[in-house]
């Protein structure tokens, strides 16, 4: 049977200090991501960019904190638009802009998955954690702080009220490599499962995964997959405004979308922070594309090999 995907642009860059992450969604599909996956047999409905009214400006206890009504308007309008993509289509993409966007995505998806009866689950790979609250920020980019919010903590003076959280329990966090000392805290305290750069080289990538996985089924869960450009080294992918030295390498990232592929666990997807204007001739969206892929069927000996020279 077909199965139907949705492309959703979420061209947002204002929680992030770089300009750039609002031409992601433009660069994805000029990557041919439609394609990539319609030639793995799935029926793909692009419904376009997402957009929010110009704000007013307004501000925060923490003078730090910038364009704060521009993540609210955001985080109301993806949360929406999630839920009715997941009632709508087997596997809604959304396609980014910068990380701040999760924190509308995330609980539109835990909105949908507890209408069913079902816990959400997310698979965050990332090199940072996005723990910070609006009081912990301390650059005041509001793309360090979804997974806080999405959790319950807070306080989140100026973000829209939380409609469903994501246990911290059934979050798993890989390739983390950059922590602030509040997040660091704050993980301890929630016990969120956190597999950093160090753990995948004494592991590799399948231990950590396969457990997690195991978890989702035994569960009955959903599971969003929110993947962030630098969670892979910046080496193969040098288009993200936050490049952290030693992320993962091709084959990992591969091989973590190929088992996310044989699990069929996968309901909801993101691929975040793609700045092009930072990208060596669509190197890194071309990749995105191909990882994308794997996720939905493709394996190693159908992928096209790719000349950057």
């Amino acid at each position: 049977m077909t199965r139907t995907a949705a492309l959703i642009g979420a061209p947002v860059e204002t929680g992030a200090s770089q300009a750039g992450c609002l031409m992601g969604p433009a660069s994805l599909r000029t990557a041919g991501i439609a394609a990539a996956i319609e030639e793995l047999g799935w029926q793909v409905t692009d419904l376009g960019d997402c957009r929010i009214a110009p704000q007013d400006p307004s501000a925060h206890a923490n003078p730090a904190i910038h364009h704060l009504p521009e993540t609210r308007a955001w985080i109301e309008t993806l949360e929406a638009r999630a839920f009715d993509a997941a009632q709508a289509y087997d596997l809604p993409i959304f396609m980014g802009g910068d990380h701040s966007m999760a924190a509308g995505t995330v609980p539109g998806f835990a909105r949908h998955a507890a209408t069913l009866g079902r816990p959400l689950f997310v698979l965050w790979l990332d090199a940072h954690p996005d723990l910070h609250t609006t009081e912990t920020t301390l650059s005041g980019n509001l793309h360090g702080t979804p997974v806080a919010y999405y959790t319950g903590q807070g306080p989140f003076e100026g973000y829209p009220p939380l409609q469903a959280a994501v246990d911290p329990a059934n979050i798993c966090m890989m390739g983390i490599r950059s922590v602030d000392p509040a997040e660091h805290r704050l993980i301890a305290e929630l016990g969120i499962d956190v597999h950093d750069m160090r753990a995948i080289d004494e592991t590799g990538v399948l231990v950590p995964l396969r457990a997690f996985l195991d978890r989702v089924r035994a569960a009955d869960g959903l599971l969003h997959l929110s993947f962030d450009v630098d969670f892979l080294d910046p080496s193969i992918a040098p288009a993200v405004g936050t490049t952290v030295p030693g992320g993962a390498t091709f084959r990992e990232a591969h091989l973590i979308m190929e088992t996310l592929c044989d699990s069929g666990l996968v309901t909801s997807f993101e691929l975040v922070e793609l700045n092009p204007f930072l990208d060596e001739r669509g190197r890194t969206a071309q990749l995105l594309c191909d990882l994308t892929g794997s996720l939905m069927g493709r394996r190693v000996l159908d992928r096209l090999t790719r000349s950057y020279g």
